[in-house]
C-alpha cells in the first residue's frame, strides 16, 4: 500500500509491476490483485525479468500484459499443501476410492498410505484447485481476453487448464517459457523488441537481486518514486 499510496490518480497511465517471485498463498494473490485492480483498474502490465512462479503466475494472468525475456518464466498454477501439489492429493484419494470399490482386500494398504494426510485435507484440495483456477479464470475473462469475442472462454478454460495439469506439468517448479505462454494464446510482448526498456527492467532486477543476496533484506516493493517497503531479518 505504501508503494501505490498517492498513485491513484494515475489510473490512466496505469502500472507496471516488475514481478520476481517463486510464489505464495492464494489468499495474498487474492488480495494483491484486488487492490491493484481498485488502485489501476485493469490497466496494468506485468514484467518478469527473471521467474514468476505459481501465485506469481497468477498475478501476472490478471494484467493485460506479460513482458517476458528470453531468460523469464512463468510456472503451473497448481496450489500446494507443504510441498504436495492438491492435484496429486486429489488424485491418490480418487486411486483409492476406485481401487477399494474393485478390491476392499487392499484396505490396510490404503489405510497406512492416507494416514500421512491430515482429515479434511481432501476436500480442501478440491476447494483449493477450484479456487486457484476460478480465480485465474475470471481475472483472465476481465482483462487480457475482454473483448475477444465468443472464442474468449474456450481460449482461457485451456490456458487455465493447460497451467493447473499436473500431469502435463509433471512439477510444481517446472519452468513455463515464452514460445510455450504464446502457443497457449497468452498475451506476451518480447522484453527484446525494445532495448531501451529491457535495459531498465535489468537494472531494477539485477540491483535488487544483489540487495536480496548480499543483506538482510528478504523483500523489497519499491516504486518510480522512491517509497519503498523493506523486511529484513534481524
Amino acid at each position: 500500500m505504501n508503494a501505490c499510496h498517492g498513485l491513484a490518480t494515475k489510473k490512466e497511465t496505469g502500472l507496471d509491476l516488475i514481478l520476481h517471485t517463486p510464489g505464495g498463498s492464494i489468499g495474498a494473490t487474492e488480495a494483491i490483485v484486488h487492490y491493484l485492480r481498485q488502485m489501476f483498474g485493469c490497466n496494468i502490465r506485468v514484467i518478469v525479468p527473471q521467474i514468476a512462479m505459481s501465485a506469481g503466475t497468477m498475478i501476472a494472468l490478471a494484467s493485460k500484459e506479460i513482458i517476458l525475456g528470453k531468460q523469464s518464466s512463468l510456472g503451473p498454477i497448481d496450489p500446494q499443501f507443504n510441498g504436495i501439489p492438491a492435484n496429486l492429493i486429489i488424485k491418490e484419494f480418487t486411486q483409492a476410492q476406485q481401487e477399494l470399490s474393485q478390491d476392499p482386500s487392499r484396505t490396510p494398504y490404503w489405510q497406512i498410505r492416507l494416514a500421512k494426510y491430515p482429515a479434511t485435507w481432501f476436500y480442501q484440495a478440491e476447494l483449493a484447485v477450484r479456487r486457484a483456477k476460478e480465480n485465474v479464470r475470471q481475472w483472465l475473462l476481465s482483462n487480457m481476453f475482454e473483448g475477444r469475442g465468443p472464442d474468449a472462454d474456450t481460449m482461457v478454460n485451456h490456458i487455465v487448464t493447460q497451467l493447473s495439469d499436473s500431469d502435463a506439468n509433471m512439477a510444481h517448479d517446472r519452468h513455463i517459457h515464452i514460445a510455450e505462454l504464446l502457443e497457449l494464446g497468452i498475451c506476451v510482448t518480447l522484453m527484446e523488441d525494445d532495448q531501451e526498456l529491457q535495459d531498465l527492467i535489468l537494472a531494477v532486477h539485477h540491483s535488487t537481486c544483489l540487495t536480496l543476496s548480499n543483506t538482510n533484506v528478504y523483500r523489497i516493493i519499491e516504486n518510480h518514486e522512491g517509497r519503498v517497503n523493506v523486511l529484513s531479518h534481524g
